[in-house]
């Protein structure tokens, strides 16, 4: 079955332009890629997590598009963006939910067994008897990247050797360690 269309009409129509209260505005496009990094940048000064800074920017981008036919001064788009970054901030924050319980006792945190002191300097004898083992070259590797606690291109500057030849030697350096038989009660 088929339905009649009046075509006739529809010429005689004045075109009429069609608005789209969804249809971007291209002013608010460029605004957000010219200034997108800077207002993240403020975003994530107001939060510990990269992640929640962007949603928090997507936020606040989409109040000021809501907003953006009311905004007279497009010269002060950075203050209105800031402003709304900020209260939505200050509303999720207030939001956020706090699990505190009231008791009449307060709980004792859990202490683990202080280390004794004589097992420790045990330990750090027999390691450092372990580590006078090794040949001199091995040793200067391991005591500079693990005792002195250099980066394995800053061991291989002071020696003066490529950063393969420290990776090398410190990874059969830590093998002949894992083999010491002082070392194999401590594992």
């Amino acid at each position: 079955m088929t339905t009649p269309v009046c075509t006739s009409a529809s010429k005689a129509a004045a075109p009429v332009a069609s608005y789209s209260p969804y249809a971007p505005y291209s002013s608010f496009s460029s605004y957000v890629r010219a200034r997108g990094p800077v207002l993240l940048r403020t975003a994530r000064s107001l939060t510990a997590n990269p992640s929640d800074a962007e949603d928090l920017l997507q936020t606040a981008l989409t109040k000021t598009y809501v907003a953006w036919d009311r905004i007279e001064d497009h010269r002060a788009l950075d203050g209105y963006v800031r402003r709304a970054l900020l209260n939505t901030r200050t509303s999720q924050w207030r939001k956020r939910k706090v699990d505190e319980f009231t008791c009449e006792e307060l709980p004792e945190r859990e202490s683990l067994p202080a280390a004794d002191p004589a097992e420790q300097q045990v330990l750090h004898d027999a390691m450092w008897r372990a580590v006078l083992k090794l040949p001199d070259r091995q040793r200067a590797m391991v005591v500079l990247r693990y005792y002195e606690d250099l980066s394995e291109a800053q061991t291989a500057e002071v020696l003066g050797v490529s950063i393969g030849t420290v990776k090398s030697a410190v990874s059969r350096a830590l093998g002949k360690l894992r083999e010491d038989p002082e070392l194999l009660p401590v594992r």
